[in-house]
């Protein structure tokens, strides 16, 4: 079978895209090359590649987990993520991890393009990747976030070919980091949510089997992530942040790998985080059992409204979280039926506004002083806004159309039509069967 060609007259769009691509990624190299400079970060930002990583690669190289090493609260699947730059031995570490992770962005830009330019989809989703990615400036490079969102953007762009293939996939990603799991949770009930989810379950069994045979302390990082604090960008550390103004007696430390509030009422507004996830889960859930419309965005608004909410909810709101926001938000913009574009566009505004605070005046923000709090009110802000209206759009979407007329569009500006269920013969100019509405986006 010959791989698809798009038409020709859009490739002179994807081949402007691709050189916006090599523009923008040579830019960011550029940066990392030079973030040991202030408003870079001082050097912040690479040594977490460097330094961090690195020093686990030589402990995983010896077959096992870093235990009791309280930075370390990934799953067993982050381990091989960390190994990989040693399929590259010609580079240094670093070389080896960032060229991996290009190609894995240039996979995602690929994955996104390829689906943009199928009838009935856009390539506005390739756009906001290849555009989007660089507000976060060298982040991107330096976090193996990127090669996590290509495993989501994958399952998802797969699930109307392989609903299989889907659930490995959303499987693989939730081996490295969990959120990818998510992207299973807006597949059309029936066989297609029967076949993703065994399909994920069976693929994390087994590799996880691998992974716990191959290194010792798989499960440590449980403990690890269990004792996390509030992270200063958090909301909850917005909320932190303010009181400090108001005499709140607490201080900032770095522990567990981030910038956290230690002090009087923190377990408190960590035990409240927790509980609004617990919250935001439970909606998820009653959208699900309540929804009673399906399209092909379906999947991908879902999956989008669920990682915002969890991460809006979280004790912690790290910078590269922003990269799974806008993998997700460009899968969501590949259909011309998402509901998702007004929330794109303040993940996109929160994104840049997130690279002012990080790592331009991370200074400020760590210091609470009222620069670093305006930017973090205003970024998570967004981010909330984002979150409750992706929401709101997901369940209006998910519920049944009132009585229309025969034929036209609905509220939705889907297109409806009537046919006749039984295949009786339409005779006499009036109709004599029964009729419903078919909507041509719907799922098969």
């Amino acid at each position: 079978m010959s791989a698809y060609q798009p038409p020709r007259h859009r490739r002179f769009p994807l081949l402007a895209l691709a050189a916006a691509w090599v523009a923008t990624r040579a830019l960011m190299l550029w940066l990392l090359a030079h973030d040991d400079i202030a408003p870079l970060g001082n050097g912040a930002v690479s040594r977490e590649v460097s330094h961090l990583y690195f020093r686990w690669y030589g402990v995983l190289s010896h077959g096992a987990f870093p235990a009791g090493d309280r930075l370390w609260q990934y799953p067993p699947g982050a381990g091989p993520m960390l190994l990989s730059p040693a399929l590259l031995p010609s580079l240094t570490y670093v070389q080896a991890f960032v060229t991996l992770t290009l190609v894995a962005d240039a996979v995602i830009a690929l994955a996104l393009a390829r689906a943009g330019t199928r009838p009935g989809r856009s390539p506005r989703g390739a756009v906001l990747w290849t555009l989007g990615l660089p507000l976060l400036l060298h982040i991107p490079l330096a976090r193996y976030d990127v090669q996590v969102t290509a495993f989501a953007v994958i399952s998802l762009l797969t699930l109307t070919r392989s609903t299989r293939a889907c659930g490995a996939f959303a499987a693989l990603g939730a081996l490295v980091k969990v959120w990818p799991a998510l992207t299973l949770l807006g597949a059309p009930r029936g066989r297609t949510t029967r076949e993703a989810w065994t399909s994920a379950a069976v693929t994390a069994a087994g590799l996880l089997a691998v992974l716990t045979a191959a290194f010792g302390n798989p499960l440590d990082f449980l403990r690890q992530q269990g004792g996390r604090g509030v992270q200063i960008e958090s909301l909850g550390g917005t909320v932190l942040g303010f009181a400090r103004h108001a005499g709140w007696p607490g201080r900032v430390r770095y522990q567990y790998g981030a910038m956290e509030f230690v002090g009087p009422y923190v377990p408190a507004v960590a035990a409240v985080s927790l509980a609004l996830t617990v919250a935001a889960f439970g909606l998820l859930l009653l959208w699900r059992a309540r929804a009673r419309r399906w399209t092909p965005s379906t999947p991908y608004d879902a999956a989008l409204t669920a990682v915002l909410l969890f991460t809006v909810t979280s004790r912690v709101i790290s910078p590269q979280y922003m990269v799974w926001l806008l993998g997700l938000s460009a899968v969501c913009l590949t259909s011309r039926h998402t509901t998702q574009r007004p929330v794109a566009a303040l993940i996109v505004a929160a994104t840049a506004v997130g690279s002012v605070a990080y790592p331009g005046l991370y200074g400020e923000v760590v210091h609470s002083t009222w620069t670093g709090c305006l930017l973090m009110l205003v970024r998570n802000g967004l981010l909330a806004t984002a979150a409750l209206l992706s929401f709101s759009r997901l369940w209006r979407s998910g519920l049944p159309v009132p009585d229309a007329p025969a034929t036209g569009t609905a509220a939705t500006g889907v297109p409806v039509t009537d046919v006749p269920v039984t295949g009786v013969p339409v005779t006499g100019g009036v109709k004599s069967t029964v009729l419903r509405r078919s909507r041509t986006e719907l799922i098969p």
